[in-house]
């Protein structure tokens, strides 16, 4: 495994508690309660319009919870912006890409080193020594960092001209950049070929073992979502249905008629 230096501090756990979320009168999250453990991915899974995008909006604080509690560890997310947020270092992905797609790989990865940065544009602009020096260790890490996903040959490359698969990539390693704690994957592989999957479930394990970052994924493809995940959460119609191990919600009746379909006997 490719070793990436930098500020790695272990990460504390993710303590959601009643979230509740309502929009005119609609309730998009009811109530729901799990824990992401330090270092673990957990997966939060369930049907279309279930509420885990609502769950994501509210744990990186572009949604405001009605109600309910996020802790990470002392600190309580609920109520901050995402810029704070993302100060405690809780980096996000998203579905749909947003990088600048004539930028080189490297530069989108530097994007993501902003919060790290101590030099001001001046200094950097008068390329002041220690304004010089910051510089060189920030491309440093985003060399390293690179590395550890397997873009290393495409740092000169414009994002935008990358297949579609390594754009995904260029996403999570610029999330990275920001030497997060945690991490909020929004369908990390959504779009891929069979062989992209792989190799992007096999770099998320990575960060997760070799990194120890917290990682909380929502995933449709229950394949990545059993292979990747140390616990699982399930939503239907905003509310939590069923967790435990992916081997447990496999196997958890209520969870297997969310998916299908399938009529309650005892209704």
């Amino acid at each position: 495994m490719v070793r990436v230096t930098g500020s790695w501090s272990p990460p504390p756990p993710l303590e959601v508690s009643g979230v509740t979320v309502r929009f005119a009168g609609l309730t998009a999250l009811d109530s729901v309660s799990f824990t992401v453990d330090p270092g673990s991915v957990h997966a939060v899974i369930g049907p279309n319009g279930a509420g885990k995008s609502t769950c994501f909006n509210v744990l990186s604080g572009v949604y405001r919870a009605t109600a309910g509690s996020v802790r990470f560890g002392t600190a309580e997310l609920t109520g901050l912006a995402p810029h704070d947020v993302a100060a405690l270092g809780v980096a996000r992905t998203f579905q749909n890409l947003a990088l600048p797609p004539h930028t080189t790989v490297a530069d989108s990865l530097l994007l993501g080193r902003h919060r790290l940065m101590r030099s001001g544009f001046l200094a950097a602009g008068l390329r002041l020594p220690a304004a010089a020096r910051e510089d060189r260790l920030h491309r440093e890490r985003v060399r390293e960092i690179a590395a550890f996903v397997g873009l290393e040959g495409d740092l000169g490359a414009p994002a935008g001209s990358l297949p579609y698969g390594k754009q995904k990539l260029v996403e999570l390693a610029r999330a990275l950049c920001m030497e997060p704690r945690l991490l909020l994957l929004d369908e990390p592989v959504a779009g891929m070929t069979a062989d992209e999957r792989h190799r992007t479930a096999a770099v998320i394990a990575g960060v997760r073992d070799g990194l120890g970052i917290s990682i909380v994924l929502v995933e449709h493809d229950m394949g990545v979502v059993m292979r990747l995940a140390d616990a699982v959460t399930v939503l239907d119609f905003g509310r939590r249905i069923g967790g435990g191990t992916p081997a447990q919600v496999q196997n958890d009746p209520a969870v297997i008629r969310a998916y299908l379909g399938e009529e309650d006997p005892a209704a």
